[in-house]
């Protein structure tokens, strides 16, 4: 998106002028006036003939003062001519005269004469401009409320704009009134010199557009005003005639400055800067900046402009942490760009890395603003990488010299500096009697000795090979203990998914009911699953009686992962309601081999408490039982239509070990086939009275 223009002058003096011109778009000539006046520009120009002097009737409209201003007329974006701007003040002239015989005989007023006293003001003014070789006048029109109409008071202002000039030309302008009431006002002002620049930015391009006459030759050079040092030319051209230049944004740095002077024996050269605050030059700056390695211990910053840093060294770990300054012993240093600088080191050290701090320099935010703000960013580098080899795993011990000859190590690790042989519980507390050693019996490298202190870096290669050692054991150890955990689990989930305990609880409607639920278990015996059922337990049920039957057999079935499965039919259904709704009911009045309504004490809990799902499924067949007969506490957990729903009935009923449901498919046809004889046995059974309607539920 294009940005504002910035047009710089450059005159050819020891002072140059710099100039911030308004664009103005279009070729039609406006004029504007100030609040409470009313212009109207007149179409086309006019002939410029000034007349005599006429006296005033009474207060009239006259210009008093002429301002310029320098604007851009623009065609296109890039297609731009010098246009003056004309600002002319007004003020009220003369007063109206009263007649001598109502001031010497107090007579009333005449209305007739009150009335223009009351009235607005309307002027024509005439604005002449000459520069050779164009000469126009242009009318304006500007009429006056009668509030602001106070003789010898400025009423305010018209700006008219604008007349088009040729660069370095002499302009004269001329104001009067028609008809004209006094000596008309003139100015003549000398336009820039040559050459004027334009600076301007189109997206990612910065354009460089030099206003040269075609018979002029000019030099333009674009250099680094680098201080301290002397310019660093960066591109250079001598221009005949009116030229652009394009630079990409990503060339603009702060000192990048533009010098400009007449191809001529002695001219003197003028120069601007204009990048210096510019935020993306900053942001180059700091992409440009550079740290390189200079043999055998030295570096150097190199940047194009000059600009505030620190520099330290740090240690570089090989495990990615943040780089830690040695700070102390080494303090940190101001850095001058393109110069040498050389720490005290004796031995060089690939894990040794230069750290930069580079500070911006305080930007305003807005021109309303006063505020400005610092920014920084590190930069860092470890420059003996490349000839060293990559970090190593070493341990920088950093010793501390104090009087009487007192000295400490203590080993820098990213906690801090850890003292040696203290109780803390990291590396280097650990090893640190055989760091100590390492150091007095010189295998580790001496990086530099100074009076307050000397750094050394030991290997912990031998130290990193015995741990090692230890972590593969332990690896090793524990990838045999979890290779027999998983052989435990799969035979145990083979187990639980081949043999999975299932306890089957009905109401013995009748002998044929019996016979249907024998069936199911059956069939439910050969998926495998391992089914239990008071008709396969008749001696025990008899022994230990129905309750303590069902309590010791849903038990075991929970505490092994399995089911417990309600056969609802309309015997099941009027035993539920009648506990719902008596729950005091005794359970031997059903029968000594009654398990269901045995259960009924233990299984209602279980409902009411919210504990019944994932541990009971309930059931019933399709033609002796409606699916809205069963009460609705029991339909918190599924309830399965048979045989229509025996798939999903079986594969709840296996759990996580189900097959996949084509095997399941193939199973649910098995128990079909083999619940059919008995389905069609208790259907034709006379007596039996159990259908789908009201007559199931009348035995509640």
């Amino acid at each position: 998106m294009p940005v504002p223009w910035f047009f710089l002058s450059l005159a050819l003096g020891r002072n140059p002028v710099v100039l911030s011109l308004e664009r103005v778009v279009g070729p039609q000539d406006t004029a504007r006036c100030s609040p409470g006046l009313s212009c109207h520009l007149w179409d086309g120009d006019v002939l410029c003939l000034p007349g005599s002097l006429v006296s005033a009737p009474g207060p009239v409209l006259v210009p008093t003062g002429l301002q310029t201003e320098l604007v851009l007329r623009c065609y296109k974006d890039t297609d731009c001519d010098l246009c003056v701007r004309v600002d002319i003040h007004l003020a009220v002239h003369g007063y109206w005269e009263e007649p001598e015989d109502e001031e010497e005989f107090g007579i009333a007023e005449d209305p007739a004469i009150e009335e223009p006293r009351n009235a607005s003001l309307q002027a024509h003014v005439v604005l002449s401009f000459q520069a050779y070789p164009t000469a126009r006048c242009v009318l304006l029109e500007v009429q006056v409320p009668a509030a602001l109409v106070q003789p010898g008071q400025s009423v305010g202002s018209v700006v008219f704009e604008c007349f088009e000039a040729a660069l370095g030309a002499e302009v004269r302008i001329w104001s009067y009134t028609q008809p004209r009431y006094q000596k008309e006002l003139n100015l003549t002002q000398q336009l820039p010199a040559l050459p004027v620049l334009n600076v301007s930015a189109h997206g990612n391009d910065v354009h460089l557009v030099v206003d040269i006459p075609e018979d002029q030759r000019f030099g333009l050079s674009l250099y680094w005003n680098q201080v301290p040092g002397p310019a660093k030319p960066w591109w250079h051209r001598n221009l005949t005639g009116p030229q652009t230049i394009t630079l990409n944004h990503t060339d603009l740095v702060p000192c990048l400055c533009i010098q400009v002077w007449r191809l001529e024996p002695d001219s003197v050269r003028t120069s601007i800067c204009p990048f210096r605050e510019d935020p993306r030059a900053h942001r180059n700056l700091w992409r440009a900046a550079q740290l390189q390695l200079l043999p055998p211990r030295a570096w150097r910053l190199d940047a194009p402009c000059s600009l505030p840093a620190e520099a330290t060294l740090c240690w570089q770990a090989p495990d990615g942490g943040p780089c830690q300054p040695l700070v102390p012993p080494l303090p940190r240093e101001n850095v001058t760009v393109n110069k040498a600088l050389e720490f005290p080191l004796l031995k060089g050290h690939p894990n040794i890395c230069v750290q930069l701090l580079l500070f911006l320099v305080p930007l305003t935010l807005a021109p309303s603003e006063q505020v400005s703000t610092w920014e920084k960013q590190e930069l860092q580098e470890c420059l003996w990488a490349d000839s060293l080899g990559p970090l190593k795993d070493d341990m920088l011990l950093v010793e501390t010299r104090g009087p009487q000859d007192n000295r400490s190590l203590c080993a820098l690790e990213p906690s801090g500096c850890t003292p040696l042989l203290s109780r803390a519980s990291t590396r280097a507390a650990r090893l640190g009697g055989p760091l100590l050693q390492d150091v007095q019996s010189g295998q580790c490298l001496q990086l530099w000795d100074g009076d307050l202190g000397a750094l050394w870096a030991c290997p912990m290669e031998k130290y990193i090979h015995r741990r090692w050692a230890l972590v593969w054991m332990a690896c090793l150890l524990l990838a045999a203990m979890l290779f027999l955990l998983l052989l435990l689990k799969k035979n145990h989930v083979k187990a639980a998914a081949r043999s999975r305990a299932a306890l089957l609880l009905y109401s013995a409607d009748d002998a044929g009911f019996e016979r249907l639920v024998g069936a199911l278990a059956s069939a439910l015996f050969q998926l495998p699953l391992r089914v239990a059922v008071d008709l396969w337990s008749r001696r025990e049920l008899s022994a230990q009686g129905p309750l303590a039957w069902f309590h010791a057999q849903r038990r075991q079935t929970l505490q092994e992962g399995g089911v417990v499965v309600l056969l609802f039919s309309p015997g099941a259904v009027a035993l539920c309601r009648e506990w719902l709704q008596d729950a005091t009911s005794a359970p031997g009045a059903h029968g000594p081999h009654d398990a269901f309504a045995a259960s009924l004490s233990c299984l209602l809990p279980d409902f009411l408490q919210g504990r019944a799902p994932g541990r009971y499924v309930g059931a019933y067949f399709d033609r002796l039982l409606s699916p809205d007969a069963v009460p609705a506490l029991f339909r918190s957990v599924p309830v399965f239509s048979l045989p229509s729903q025996l798939p999903e009935f079986l594969g709840t009923l296996q759990g996580p070990a189900a097959p996949h449901p084509w095997r399941l498919a193939e199973r649910a046809e098995q128990v079909s086939r083999a619940l059919q004889p008995a389905l069609d046995s208790c259907f034709r059974a006379p007596g039996t009275g159990r259908g789908m309607g009201p007559e199931a539920e009348d035995r509640t």
